[in-house]
């Protein structure tokens, strides 16, 4: 008789995660979006709170979204993270630069 053992090998790297993580960041998703809609719907509130707020709970989205639907927390995605963290340094100092040239 052979002993079969199962040992990991490079397809098994990304192991399956099943639904479950799914359901939860979609779940985390509806919330976050319900949460802007009822502060904006709510009315009451500073105009430079809400916006705060909001952009607040878009980086919490962008962070959800690139962690579970595109994987970014699983090994081997260090270079599309510093790909999008180059990108995110590179939009803001645009913004930046084109607020500054404005008011300037």
């Amino acid at each position: 008789m052979s002993n079969q053992h199962h040992s990991s090998s490079a397809g098994d790297r990304h192991r399956l995660e099943g639904p479950k993580n799914h359901y939860i960041s979609y779940i985390i998703s509806i919330v976050l979006t319900m949460l802007a809609f009822a502060v904006v719907l709510y009315g009451g509130l500073d105009r430079s709170f809400i916006l705060f707020f909001i952009v607040g709970l878009a980086i919490v989205q962008i962070i959800v979204q690139l962690a579970y639907w595109m994987h970014m927390k699983d090994r081997g995605h260090l270079f599309p993270i510093v790909g999008l963290a180059f990108g995110a340094f590179i939009a803001l100092t645009a913004v930046i630069m084109a607020v500054y040239w404005v008011w300037w």
